[in-house]
């Protein structure tokens, strides 16, 4: 599967995940921060299957080689 991905839309989206996932140890400790499981797995993987549906690519084109 193709990457759609960007490298600072990954960053991104690694950042959050950890930021929601640590509220359910630390802060207000609701289980809403396991949401922050899917910005994180995402930003991984660097696809994005919600991009994929509505066309959106963050990551640049790779340039063909001849």
């Amino acid at each position: 599967m193709p990457v759609n991905e960007g490298t600072l839309d990954r960053v991104i989206r690694i950042v959050l995940g950890l930021v929601l996932i640590s509220l359910v140890f630390l802060g207000p400790k609701t289980p809403w921060g396991w949401i922050g499981l899917l910005p994180l797995m995402t930003g991984i993987a660097g696809r994005c299957g919600l991009y994929a549906i509505l066309g959106i690519r963050t990551c640049p084109l790779n340039a063909k080689k001849d």
